[in-house]
């Protein structure tokens, strides 16, 4: 642990953007994963959590990066093309639950939930969720409804709102709330999979903007460099994951996810109960 604490700050960063890439997409939350490592690192300060939020921005970047025909296409057709226009609001309505839910009640969690035993509990409950629902499609309680975003109602667009406002508890996971939300309420896998990537957009934007200005005072010129690495860390991990994920969905389900969250909580749980680990900085 004191060999992790002495590591220096770049190096951090550059360890926390690589967390942040690989799993912001993956329904096994970027977010705790990120409280875990900092309180690893012993790196968990007031500008640490600034930080893990800024760099979801470099994540939401290759999202951008990666479908940039289809979001040109989109923005180019807002004021003659009414797919176009559908599709742009049935993202900002998707945005709004979480992000109105964030600014009432985002002080309270991190005061209270922003630490690893909690987010192994959701972990463990996110994973139990994630095999109930598998289970569910499976046995062909499910139906898909929708098998590509362009046929989402604003309805529709709102229920996956909600669903993802739910990671605002850290352990959750945007993306595995929004997907498994989304097959609960009639889209395809592979529907739910790519509404939840571009509701990451504004989303981690939205996110990133607005703790970068309410903690800009813990914030300096000297801070560049470290952000620097954590967002191109965070862009080039996160892209490869996005263009393997959308393969994935396409034959396999999340299973293999559900189990990782589930092995992996009741390890943080059983490494805080025995005090194998002190968890108590994070």
């Amino acid at each position: 642990m004191e060999a992790l604490h002495a590591l220096p700050l770049l190096v951090k960063a550059a360890i926390l953007g690589i967390v942040e890439g690989l799993t912001e997409f993956l329904p096994i939350s970027s977010t705790g994963h990120l409280i875990l490592v900092g309180s690893l690192l012993g790196w968990h300060d007031d500008k640490a959590k600034v930080f893990d939020i800024a760099i979801q921005t470099g994540a939401m970047a290759s999202v951008i990066w990666y479908f940039r025909a289809r979001i040109i296409r989109v923005l180019g057709g807002l004021g003659s093309d009414p797919a176009a226009r559908r599709f742009a609001i049935n993202i900002l309505i998707g945005f709004l639950p979480a992000a109105i839910l964030g600014v009432l009640f985002a002080k309270k969690i991190k005061a209270v939930l922003f630490a690893p035993v909690p987010v192994a509990i959701a972990f463990v409950v996110g994973g139990l969720v994630i095999l109930w629902v598998e289970r569910r499609a499976r046995l062909g309680g499910m139906r898909a409804r929708i098998d590509d975003i362009d046929a989402m109602t604003w309805v529709d667009a709102l229920k996956l709102g909600l669903a993802q406002a739910a990671a605002l508890i850290p352990g959750t996971s945007r993306s595995g709330a929004t997907i498994i939300g989304g097959m609960l309420f009639g889209l395809s896998r592979r529907a739910a999979t790519e509404f939840s990537f571009f509701l990451a957009i504004p989303t981690l934007i939205g996110a990133g903007v607005y703790d970068t200005w309410k903690y800009r005072a813990l914030l300096s010129a000297d801070d560049l460099p470290l952000f620097a690495v954590g967002l191109l860390t965070a862009f080039f991990s996160a892209l490869l994951v996005v263009h393997w994920l959308i393969r994935y969905v396409s034959r396999h389900d999340f299973v293999p996810f559900a189990w990782y969250r589930i092995v992996f909580g009741l390890l943080l749980l059983f490494t805080a109960w025995t005090g194998v680990i002190d968890w108590s900085v994070g």
